[in-house]
């Protein structure tokens, strides 16, 4: 992965290449990742830019794009601003960035983005505690996306009551907010899709037996996160080891780490696989998700 320097609306910034994708993250603030797209300009940024007087959220500044809070969320915890400058180091691969440690928590956020091939990007989030007393938490990663598209989120493979399958295979988190019956959620099969262009009001759902990976289409695009669930963890916000959240006007795509007794001096880390996948239909129907799970499967198979 080539690093370069650049700017980002007159921050300093890096530019990270391989020969297929494209990130630029900030170095004056974050760690945040604020454009993903192929190289060559192919589809543009996946990821929402707001603007840049867009109003705060409980102190926190509203970029957009991919960043690394910890779980589970409170107000004001949570939302500790990211203005200062990174500790910056360069990496074989790619680029790793620390935070200053956040003054009301007492955690150090801090995150690796490395290429993995030309169709690859591996981001290894880290929290660390840095204060004098243990803090239960666990490394949220969230990643916002434009609008105008459609997410799908694979179900856990099916079992036959015939069969002896009796136990229940997950479960579906809804918020207080949340009303499935709207017409934004999908139900199928084999995955639940979301077509966030009618999402009207704020939705959010976590799932206990998130398969691996996840994604999200536009314009012929699809951006693929992959994390590993660890079976015999305990996860924030009754067991979600994924979440997704759309208003309609952005969609997140969220992975979470295991809840863990984080003990002074010690540091927890959660990792992520990005792709892009080009020429690819929009999978809203059983057919279409099939072929995308066939791309997707064979790209896992390389990590």
């Amino acid at each position: 992965m080539k690093r370069s320097k650049t700017e980002y609306r007159g921050g300093a910034a890096l530019c990270l290449r391989t020969s297929r994708l494209e990130l630029v993250v900030t170095t004056d603030r974050g760690p945040r990742v604020v454009s993903f797209r192929m190289t060559g300009g192919g589809g543009g940024n996946l990821f929402i830019e707001f603007p840049e007087d867009a109003p705060r959220a409980h102190g926190l500044a509203l970029l957009g794009g991919h960043r690394l809070w910890h779980a589970p969320e409170a107000i004001p915890r949570t939302y500790q601003p990211d203005d200062l400058p990174l500790a910056v180091r360069p990496l074989p691969a790619g680029v790793s960035l620390r935070q200053p440690v956040e003054p009301l928590t007492g955690l150090e956020k801090g995150m690796r983005i490395e290429g993995v091939g030309p169709g690859t990007v591996r981001v290894t989030h880290t929290l660390t505690n840095r204060g004098a007393w243990p803090v239960e938490t666990a490394p949220w990663a969230l990643t916002m996306l434009r609008p105008g598209g459609y997410a799908v989120l694979p179900l856990p493979p099916k079992g036959s009551h015939a069969a002896g399958d009796l136990l229940p295979g997950g479960a579906l988190i809804p918020w207080t907010y949340t009303d499935l019956s709207l017409p934004l959620w999908q139900f199928h099969r084999d995955f639940i899709g979301i077509d966030v262009g009618r999402a009207k009001a704020a939705q959010k759902l976590g799932l206990t037996a998130y398969p691996g990976w996840s994604a999200y289409w536009l314009d012929g695009h699809v951006f693929v996160k992959h994390a590993q669930r660890i079976p015999a963890a305990t996860y924030p916000d009754l067991g979600s080891c994924f979440e997704v959240f759309t208003n309609g006007e952005v969609i997140e795509l969220e992975t979470l780490g295991p809840l863990v007794n984080l003990q002074p001096g010690r540091s927890a880390t959660h990792v992520e696989h990005w792709t892009i996948l080009a020429d690819a239909p929009r999978p809203d129907s059983p057919a279409a998700f099939a072929r995308l799970g066939s791309r997707v499967g064979a790209w896992m198979k390389g990590l």
